[in-house]
């Protein structure tokens, strides 16, 4: 078969080999996918690049969300068990947390219905407690894991604020649905949230970036509101005060989504029924911005990984296209 693999750690552009490989034996309790389509995460370059939490032995495929196709035909949602990721025509995965693909998504929507929207789901949902009529800002509104935030929150009865970079990315953040969109190129962003909420902040704040988008959290948050940590596109972690968190009364509340996997599956699972529900009303639906084969991939990665895109990438086979 054809996968994509990382022999040496560097940019996914250099480091990432097309190449001819035996397909992967599944172990003890897994499964092997053929892949349908891959859905290309952040993660991705940080695995190339050596700086993820977990380091792959070399070779690796990457690709840690797909949308794959069970040996009896079911199609399904999984996360790929490195180093035998998804960016190849097979996969392997735990045969114990495949989810059925929603019957109202392509292939590629699907593969991006996973991570994003649960990561979303259980950052509004289970820590932030987002509740109809509150103000929810977004960070990086446009980027794939804030596009599902903000349509989840729009789901949910909030007021959306989506911050972003760039005319581009401002046109993309409406079309989701967000009802105010503050340009950070362009605009002061704490300044533009309290005019847009009467003074009085954001209730609940959604952060994927970290570093200055930070920052302006901590101002823009309203009393008692909650900030939701998801990541640090950005590369830079803050070191928030909690003397401020303290004074003003706001709670900072992080979110691992991976470790749901381990510590309350049930709920995982949950989530995903919920997450099918609503793409079956058609309230939410993964912003797929582009659609590459197999060949792709490389670039791809390397796109995300640069933050030039919008929505997500996904990696999408022949067949399933």
């Amino acid at each position: 078969m054809q996968a994509w693999q990382v022999h040496e750690n560097g940019e996914p552009g250099e480091a990432m080999r097309l190449q001819d490989v035996e397909p992967p034996t599944p172990g003890d309790g897994q499964v092997l996918l053929k892949v349908r389509a891959a859905n290309i995460n952040f993660p991705d370059a940080l695995l190339c690049r050596g700086h993820y939490q977990v380091r792959p032995p070399l070779p690796f495929t990457p690709g840690v969300e797909i949308c794959g196709e069970t040996q009896d035909g079911r199609r399904v949602i999984a996360n790929p068990a490195l180093p035998h990721g998804g960016f190849a025509e097979y996969a392997v995965a735990d045969a114990g947390a495949l989810l059925p693909a929603p019957d109202a998504l392509d292939d590629a929507e699907a593969a991006a219905l996973h991570i994003g929207y649960q990561t979303g789901w259980f950052g509004l949902h289970r820590r932030a407690g987002l509740e109809a009529g509150e103000t929810l800002l977004v960070h990086a509104a446009a980027g794939g894991v804030g596009s599902a935030a903000v349509q989840l929150g729009k789901a949910a009865g909030a007021t959306v604020i989506g911050v972003v970079g760039g005319s581009a990315k401002a046109a993309v953040a409406r079309e989701l649905g967000c009802d105010v969109v503050i340009d950070r190129r362009s605009e002061d962003v704490v300044a533009a949230v309290k005019d847009a909420t009467g003074g009085r902040g954001a209730d609940v704040i959604y952060d994927p970036v970290g570093g200055e988008a930070y920052t302006q959290s901590a101002k823009a948050v309203a009393f008692e509101g909650r900030i939701v940590v998801v990541g640090f596109a950005s590369g830079t972690i803050p070191n928030p005060g909690l003397n401020h968190a303290l004074v003003k009364n706001y709670s900072i509340l992080g979110l691992h989504w991976g470790l749901y996997n381990t510590k309350n599956p049930k709920l995982v699972q949950h989530c995903h029924e919920q997450l099918t529900g609503l793409a079956a009303r058609g309230a939410i639906k993964p912003l797929v911005s582009e659609r590459v084969p197999l060949g792709g991939a490389a670039g791809a990665v390397q796109k995300v990984a640069d933050g030039l895109t919008t929505g997500r990438i996904a990696v999408v086979m022949e067949e399933a296209a």
